[in-house]
């Protein structure tokens, strides 16, 4: 029985632009880019593989329920993921792309390190709850979180917290708007996830798949 052809799920901007070359190392090539298209699952020149353009954070809810065969997603949103599902995908290589770091970042006039010394307990905004709330535990610092899904930096400029826990890249975001970085959380570069199923009924698509991206990282 012929296998069905393979679904690769990931997100538009840094994260499929660095996938590409990593493709191309495979012998294959995507035609069309998701800036410039309106399509949401772009051919390749391998008939057995598509590619499924979605939201970074749905990238490991597409591979955990089957609708993606593997998917390519940063460490940050797939350990949150992991956290707030209470689930375990199988995580074969750190493709070692879209590095960045997870960081607290408060406005530059605030002295974080003085609050948490003396034991104030902070307001901090963040997506990555789970993983936010969990990193000041273990600090010891008392947080109250609020839950923000964007412009992560125009909390703490208005009040509504004192600091966020975000992604950080170049830093220039934040000091465009008056923001510095206290901490650094955690180091995140994009990771590849698979299917478990997909891995035991589509070995022969997979592997070959995954067993370049190895030896592609491993030759940076």
């Amino acid at each position: 029985m012929r296998e069905q052809p393979l679904t690769l799920a990931l997100s538009k901007g840094r994260i499929f632009d660095e996938t590409l070359p990593l493709l191309e190392a495979a012998g294959i090539h995507v035609s069309e880019h998701p800036e410039q298209s309106r399509k949401l699952v772009l051919p390749s020149s391998d008939p057995n593989l598509r590619l499924l353009i979605v939201r970074a954070s749905d990238v490991p809810t597409y591979v955990e329920y089957g609708a993606a065969d593997f998917g390519i997603v940063g460490k940050d949103v797939l350990q949150e993921y992991t956290l707030s599902h209470q689930s375990q995908l199988y995580e074969p290589v750190d493709l070692k792309i879209a590095q960045c770091h997870l960081a607290v970042a408060v406005r530059e006039d605030f002295d974080y390190h003085a609050a948490v010394f003396r034991g104030a307990r902070l307001r901090v905004a963040t997506k990555y709850v789970e993983i936010t709330r969990r990193y000041f535990a273990s600090q010891g610092v008392q947080v109250d979180l609020v839950k923000l899904y964007g412009s992560m930096e125009l909390a703490p400029l208005m009040g509504l917290a004192d600091a966020i826990v975000d992604v950080v890249s170049t830093g220039n975001t934040l000091k465009a708007n008056h923001l510095k970085v206290a901490e650094y959380v955690m180091p995140i570069s994009s990771r590849l996830i698979v299917n478990k199923a997909s891995l035991k009924t589509k070995t022969s698509l997979l592997m070959p798949i995954i067993r370049t991206f190895e030896e592609t990282v491993n030759q940076k």
